[in-house]
This record gives structure tokens, sequence and C-alpha cells, in this order.
């Protein structure tokens, strides 16, 4: 039976955090700059930072009527550095562990109140200490993909219909290798219903892949590790979400898609189209897919985070001169690909 698998691109929000706080605006302006879909970063509106939680909810729904009257889709809310600054689901500490599984659970809440019914992130970092034990590590690393396996339950309970994990180019923060990834997907989707085999039901949990995120060589990694394309190959069949950033092959800059930067980068958008398709069509991950069934739909978003001196002009001219960039590739209304 053929499969159909729908692509099409998006902008996440990070470029609004510390600049613009009004849901109108965070709409209108990704219309403007040329996206119909929008990554909501949490940045924006963090569980635990933003007001209570009556501000909160209140922010989330008018988020969704901004998105509504711009024409905008909301596909999912993804951290965005906030969580990155916390040990979260991997600290020592069990009450720590506690408090950063809270985040999330409340996050699918105001994920909902959006419009959406998906999240993704990071949300734990293994600790220098826990790294130099291996005993310690790996108590940590199974221990990590153990709330993976409650989330995905209470994610179901709650009407999320997935969650993104992340994959970096760091030890501290799983998965960072290619096999390390694919560990990581069989482990936490083992013990729910997520690709059909009538097992306990629960929400998939998906890999974010950043092609940004293989300057691994700076810890010992080389080869396949540190090839976004290998990747993509791999795994993009289970990857909702994609993260795109033109950057170079030893850090991860999230630079926009434009002619400037596009001649520094070495990403290309003609090599992550094709590297899907084939993880699509018979290259992707055996172990995983079974246990994971692979995606209907996929989401290129353009991940570009400014810095801080880089004035609003600026930024936006740059926004929409990536969304042009992207639609070279991606036409209006996405790219349907049958397998």
């Amino acid at each position: 039976m053929a499969r159909r698998v729908h692509l099409d691109i998006g902008i996440n929000g990070a470029f609004l955090t510390r600049r613009w706080e009004e849901p109108d605006n965070f709409m209108r302006l990704t219309r403007e700059a040329g996206f119909e879909h929008h990554e909501f970063c949490a940045d924006a509106l963090d569980p635990f930072f933003s007001g209570d939680r009556e501000y909160q909810l209140a922010t989330a729904r008018a988020v969704k009527d901004a998105a509504e009257r711009h024409g905008v889709t909301i596909t999912d809310i993804y951290t965005g550095v906030a969580t990155h600054r916390f040990h979260g689901l991997s600290h020592s500490d069990a009450s720590v562990r506690a408090r950063m599984k809270q985040w999330i659970l409340d996050c699918m809440d105001l994920a909902l109140a959006m419009g959406t019914d998906r999240i993704g992130g990071h949300w734990d970092a293994l600790s220098v200490e826990t790294l130099s034990d291996p005993a310690r590590t790996e108590w940590a690393c199974r221990n990590i993909y153990r709330t993976f396996r409650e989330l995905s339950a209470a994610a179901a309970e709650k009407g999320i219909a997935a969650i993104y994990n992340e994959q970096m180019y760091i030890p501290s923060e799983i998965p960072w290798t290619l096999d390390q990834a694919q560990e990581f997907l069989v482990e936490v989707n083992r013990g729910a219903d997520t690709a059909g085999g009538g097992r306990a039901p629960g929400s998939p949990i998906y890999l974010t892949i950043d092609v940004g995120h293989q300057a691994g060589e700076h810890y010992g990694l080389s080869g396949p590790d540190t090839d976004y394309v290998a990747w993509l190959e791999r795994f993009a069949a289970f990857a909702e979400v994609i993260h795109v950033q033109q950057t170079t092959r030893d850090a991860s800059h999230h630079w926009p898609f434009t002619a400037e930067y596009n001649e520094r980068g070495h990403v290309r958008v003609e090599k992550v189209l094709k590297a899907i398709e084939r993880s699509h069509s018979g290259g992707a991950d055996e172990a995983v897919a079974q246990a994971l069934a692979p995606v209907a739909r996929t989401y290129l978003i353009a991940e570009i985070i400014p810095g801080s001196t880089k004035t609003e002009e600026k930024l936006l001219e740059e926004l929409a001169e990536s969304a042009r960039y992207l639609r070279r590739f991606v036409p209006e209304g996405g790219l349907d690909l049958t397998f």
C-alpha cells in the first residue's frame, strides 16, 4: 500500500523572545515574513516563568486566536533556551527531576490551549560528575527512558498526540550519536502502542533532527555522527519536525538562509530533501521501525536565532529572505511524497 508524507516549511518563534510580547504580533510577523506554520517557542510563554497560570492559559488562547486571524498554523510548542540551563530530567536529585517533569506536563496544557497537540524540545543535561562514572551514566540514561515512557502515557491521557526530543551534539545531552538515538527511540517507544502493536496506550515520541547539531567533533566524534545527511537518512522517517539553520560544520550558529550566510554555511536544502526521501524509501533505522511507525508529515522548521544586537528591521528582512529561499525547494502548500 502506498504511503504519503507531506512536507512543508515553518519558523521557530525564538526570533520573538525578548523582543515582542503580544500574541497578535507573534502571528502577524510570522505571516508577513512568509511563513504559514509557526513552532511556538516556550521562551515566549514559559510554564514556570511567565506570570501565573491564569495569565499563561489566557495568553495561550490569545495565541490561538491570533494564529487563526492571520492564517497561521501552530505546529507545536518547543523549548527555548530556558530549559537548557538546567540538568532537569537527568539531575541526581529526584525533586529536580520531578520539577522538570512538571514543566513538561504544564506545557502540554498550554499547547492544547494554543490549538496544537504536540510539544518538543530538550529537558536534561547529564552532569560532569555523572558522566565521569559509567554506572551513574547508565542509570541516568535508563531513568530518562523511563521518564519519557511515563510522559508518553500522560500525553495520551491529556490529548497530546506526540512528544519530540531533540538530538544534540555534546555527550551531556542525549541522544548525541546515531546509535544513541536508535537506543533512545526504541526504549522510549517500546512501552506504548505507537506502532499499532496493541500494547499499552501512549503517544509516540519522535526525534527532532537539527542539521546544525552534528558538531560532536569537539568531544571526539567523527564520521557519520558528524554528518547531517547521515542523521536524516537514518531517522528523518521518525521526525515530524526537522530544524533547519544555516551554519558551519563545527558549530550551531542558527544563521538565516540569506545569500550572505548561505555562502558562509554548509547546509544545503536540496541535500536535506533527498535525505528525507531516502529515509522514507528504505534508509530508515530498522530497529526503530519495529517500535515506531514512520511519520506522515514533516515540517522543516527554520530555527533562526538572532544575536541580541541585531536590529528588528534587519532580523525581519532576513526572515523574509529565508522564507523566499526555502520556498525555492518547498512550494506554497508543501510537497507530497509517495512511497
